[in-house]
């Protein structure tokens, strides 16, 4: 038959490490699943530089994987695999780890995170890997000296646009828009990179390359002008995609109150969801600062609202 736990804990990122760090030294015993990305997102980064107590910066695998030892020490009882099916109707709560695991559970914290959107394009998908990337920090290196693109307007793209700048002879940045949405600090950044073009009002059509059974690799995208329909050519190397995230919330649906974007909507200043008992943090319900730190610090919320509810249930 199945486990049984006062605390099972869905997904590995700074919220789901952590709060398995606060979990078990509240004597929850807390059972983590990691969940298909191990570490999360942060270890498709490079260095982390904003993280207090590595004044030096860290790499965002490194920092994980301490993370995840700590939790180690209290006794985390840490799980490869994914959780596959909840049922949040009674309690216990019976969750289905993909191995065929049955969990009984009297408190969840889900802490699934997100994961990288993409444009949806064919080329897109045949080219994935050979020149198209979601991950400037994993991939840039290769592109060093090349020139390439990145697709988007916010945070990310303006980021990523100044990470591949210090590598790449030349980088442009494509937004659908006339306007960047990122912070200010990041576009004066990439206002004044001498070696970013910005392209205004356009959207990817079709990224295109050579393909043959000997090699394959990405040779420029075509482009389409929003305001006027005119298209254009861009020779590049790689293409960037960097518009932004999609929680992993697909087994929740039906199951617990999500937004229309997919996000696990949480009682304001708390980790409550609208289940007695379901707690969320991190990315999955988290959509402003997205963030090592933030995450880390609703993973410690959602523990310490576990351990109050099953003190007041008991």
């Amino acid at each position: 038959m199945g486990h049984y736990t006062k605390c099972l804990i869905i997904g590995s990122g700074p919220a789901g490490y952590t709060a398995g760090i606060y979990a078990a030294r509240a004597d929850m015993q807390p059972i983590l699943y990691e969940g298909f990305q191990p570490g999360g997102q942060l270890t498709i980064t490079t260095d982390v530089e904003n993280f207090p107590g590595y004044p030096n910066g860290v790499q965002g695998v490194q920092m994980m994987e301490e993370i995840r030892q700590q939790a180690l020490r209290f006794e985390v009882d840490v799980r490869d695999g994914e959780i596959v099916e909840v049922d949040f109707t009674q309690r216990p709560f019976i969750c289905t780890a993909d191995s065929g695991q049955v969990i009984e559970a009297e408190t969840v914290i889900i802490a699934t995170g997100a994961s990288a959107r993409w444009l949806g394009l064919e080329s897109e998908k045949e080219y994935s890997g050979y020149g198209v990337s979601a991950c400037a920090t994993c991939d840039g290196f290769f592109y060093k000296g090349k020139t390439v693109a990145v697709i988007g307007g916010g945070d990310t793209a303006a980021e990523d646009a100044s990470y591949l700048a210090n590598l790449c002879e030349k980088v442009y940045l494509i937004h659908r828009r006339d306007e960047l949405r990122a912070s200010k600090a990041m576009q004066k950044r990439v206002l004044e990179a001498e070696n970013i073009e910005i392209i205004w009002n356009s959207v990817p059509t079709e990224i295109f390359g050579i393909s043959s059974q000997f090699s394959k690799k990405v040779t420029g995208i075509n482009l389409k002008n929003t305001q006027t329909g005119e298209g254009q050519s861009l020779e590049v190397d790689g293409v960037f995609i960097a518009i932004g995230n999609t929680p992993n919330t697909a087994i929740f649906k039906g199951k617990i109150d999500l937004d229309e974007d997919g996000y696990i909507i949480t009682k304001a200043g708390s980790s409550h969801t609208n289940i007695a008992g379901v707690f969320a943090a991190g990315d999955v319900q988290e959509r402003n600062y997205k963030q090592a730190i933030t995450a880390a610090a609703s993973g410690c919320k959602a523990a310490i609202d576990a351990e109050r509810f099953l003190n007041e249930v008991e």
